[in-house]
C-alpha cells in the first residue's frame, strides 16, 4: 500500500497536521507514527497549559500570526469537543524601572498584534491580585488555560474518525526518499507514501538526518522545572502571573499558573538538559549531551548566555534562589510552598551561529517536510500550524 501521507510524531503538532490533511483532502490515506506507548507524552503533556495570545512576538512574524489564530482556534476546538477551558487572563508584572520600560514596549507590541490589553498601575494591580506586588502591570484578558493533552487526544479521535491511522509504540528507524515515493521503516516493516511530514519535537534533527537531510541546527534540551503550591495555596492568585521577559532570551521566566484542574504551578525555569527525554533531574544521556557538546553553535550560545545559564543552574540546585524569582512579584510565597511537580523539556533549535531559533523552522525536500523548531506557543498554535503545513504539502 502507498499512503498519501505519513506523519511522524504523535504530539499536538503532528496530530493537528494529520487532521488538517484529512480535512483539506477528504478520503486521503494518512498514518501517524508515535514511538511512545501513548500520544502527547512529551512537550504536549509537559507544559503549563496556557492558551497564549501572542503579546510577546514580533508583529507580522509567523509566530505572532499563528499564535493569534491559534488562540481563537483552540478555544473553538474546545467548545466543539466539550473540552473545559477558562479565560482567566494574564498579568505581566514589572518590579523594576527597566521592566516598566520593557512593559511599555510590550504594550506597543500587543497593540501592533491586535491584542487587547489594559495597563495597570501598582494600586490597581494590588486590587486585582492582593498577593502580587509591582510597580506596574499589563492585563491580557483573553489568555486562557486548558489541558493540551486532552486537546491532542480529541484531535487523535478526529483523525481516526476521518479514516486516518495512528500507530503508537512504532519508532521510525529509517527513511528513504525516492523519485515517486518516500519510505519509512518501523519494526522491520516498510511504509510507503507520496509525502512525509515529521513533527518530531525533541528528535527533530535526528529524524531529519534519518531522511537524508543534514540539519543546520541542533536540538538542545532545556529542562523547565516546576513546583506546585499546596492545596491551601490554590487561591493565592486568580490570573496567570508572569514577570516581564528579557527580550534577548527565548524563555518567559518563572510564572504562577492556575491550571484547569484547580492547582497552581510555579515555573518553569530554563536549565540545560542532560537528556532529551529525561524528566528526572538526575537523568543523563551520553548521546544527547554528546550531540550538543560537539556542535559549535552550542558553545557560541553558551558563551553569549553564560551568566544567565549559571544563574538558572544555581536556582535549580538551590530552591531559595528559585523562590527569590517568584518573590519579586509575590512576596508572600514561602519555601515550604514549593512542592514537587513534574518537569518539562523544551526542544530548542540552535543554529551554527549560536543563535537560538525564536520562530518556527521548516526544512523540506521533494517528498519530505520537517518541522525543525516548534517553540512556545506551539501548543496554542497547533491548529493553524497544522493548516499551514497541510496547505504547503498539498500545494
Amino acid at each position: 500500500m502507498i499512503y498519501d501521507f505519513l506523519v511522524i510524531g504523535g504530539g499536538i503538532v503532528g496530530l493537528s497536521t494529520a487532521l488538517q490533511l484529512l480535512l483539506q483532502r477528504p478520503g486521503a490515506t494518512v498514518a501517524v507514527f508515535e514511538k511512545e506507548n501513548a500520544l502527547a507524552v512529551h512537550q504536549t503533556g509537559h507544559n503549563s497549559g496556557v492558551i497564549h495570545t501572542g503579546i510577546y512576538y514580533e508583529p507580522g512574524s509567523l509566530k505572532a500570526r499563528l499564535c493569534r489564530a491559534g488562540e481563537k482556534a483552540t478555544k473553538e476546538f474546545c467548545r466543539s469537543h466539550d473540552i473545559p477551558f477558562r479565560e482567566i487572563g494574564k498579568l505581566v508584572v514589572a518590579t523594576t524601572g527597566l521592566e516598566v520600560r520593557r512593559l511599555s514596549d510590550l504594550e506597543v507590541r500587543a497593540t501592533a498584534n491586535g491584542i487587547a490589553t489594559e495597563p495597570l498601575d501598582g494600586v490597581r494591580l494590588r486590587q486585582l491580585e492582593p498577593h502580587v506586588t509591582g510597580l506596574a502591570g499589563l492585563l491580557v484578558p483573553a489568555t486562557g488555560i486548558v489541558d493540551f493533552r486532552e486537546v491532542a487526544l480529541a484531535m487523535a479521535e478526529s483523525v481516526r474518525s476521518a479514516g486516518g491511522e495512528i500507530h503508537t509504540r512504532t519508532a521510525i528507524t529509517g527513511i528513504s526518499e525516492g523519485s515517486n515515493v518516500v519510505t519509512a521503516w518501523a519494526g522491520g516493516q516498510a511504509f510507503h507514501a507520496r509525502r512525509l511530514v515529521a513533527c518530531a519535537g525533541l528528535q527533530a534533527d535526528r529524524v531529519m538526518r534519518m531522511g537524508g537531510l543534514e540539519p543546520d541546527f541542533r536540538i538542545v534540551p532545556f529542562r523547565g522545572e516546576y513546583f506546585e503550591l499546596p492545596p491551601d495555596g490554590a487561591d493565592l492568585v486568580h490570573h496567570l502571573i508572569y514577570p516581564v521577559p528579557d527580550p534577548d532570551l527565548p524563555f518567559l521566566g518563572v510564572h504562577l499558573s492556575p491550571t484547569i484542574d484547580g492547582r497552581i504551578t510555579v515555573g518553569p525555569n530554563a536549565v540545560l538538559g542532560l537528556a532529551r527525554e529525561g524528566y528526572r533531574k538526575t537523568t543523563f544521556s551520553w548521546r544527547d549531551v554528546g550531540d550538543y557538546a560537539r556542535f559549535p553553535g552550542m558553545w557560541k550560545f553558551a558563551r553569549a548566555n553564560l551568566r544567565t545559564g549559571i544563574g538558572e543552574a544555581l536556582n535549580s540546585v538551590v530552591k531559595r534562589g528559585y523562590l527569590a524569582q517568584c518573590r519579586k512579584y509575590c512576596p508572600s510565597l514561602r519555601l515550604q510552598d514549593l512542592q514537587p511537580h513534574e518537569a518539562g523539556i523544551r526542544a530548542q533549535a540552535i543554529m551554527r551561529t549560536g543563535i537560538p531559533v525564536h520562530d518556527f523552522l521548516i526544512r523540506v525536500s521533494t517528498r519530505q517536510l520537517h518541522v525543525a523548531n516548534a517553540p512556545s506557543p506551539a501548543a496554542t498554535s497547533a491548529i493553524p500550524i497544522g493548516k499551514t503545513i497541510a496547505q504547503r504539502v498539498l500545494a
